[in-house]
């Protein structure tokens, strides 16, 4: 008698463990899934934001191209140390930091823009 309840224990034990361990497969299985979309999402918008950098460094390189005695550096690089969380609030910070640069452009003399 004693050996059939240790054997219905170990039954229902069994079958405890194999429907935890399938519900925890179907959530790994969506939290990969989430990741997977969550990764895809973050690749379009750094590819989107690198096309927005470079839109913005070739109108600031047209600005500037008229004006001989200021050298245009290099074209900006990712930074691999960035935080992605930040993202938005440097991208709302290059507008007016470039209408600045526009209305000092526009405010030159002329001698000073050939």
């Amino acid at each position: 008698m004693r050996y059939k309840e240790i054997v219905g224990l170990a039954a229902k034990a069994t079958t405890e463990l194999r429907a935890w361990e399938s519900h925890h497969a179907q959530e790994l299985d969506g939290r990969i899934a989430a990741a997977e979309v969550a990764l895809e999402q973050a690749m379009e918008r750094e590819k989107r934001t690198g096309q927005t950098v470079r839109n913005w460094w070739r109108m600031t390189s047209d600005n500037v191209a008229r004006l001989p005695w200021l050298e245009l550096g290099e074209e900006p690089v990712p930074a691999a140390n960035a935080p992605g969380s930040w993202l938005d609030r440097h991208l709302n910070e290059v507008k007016p930091i470039y209408q600045e640069l526009v209305d000092a452009v526009l405010s030159l003399g002329w001698r000073a823009r050939r």
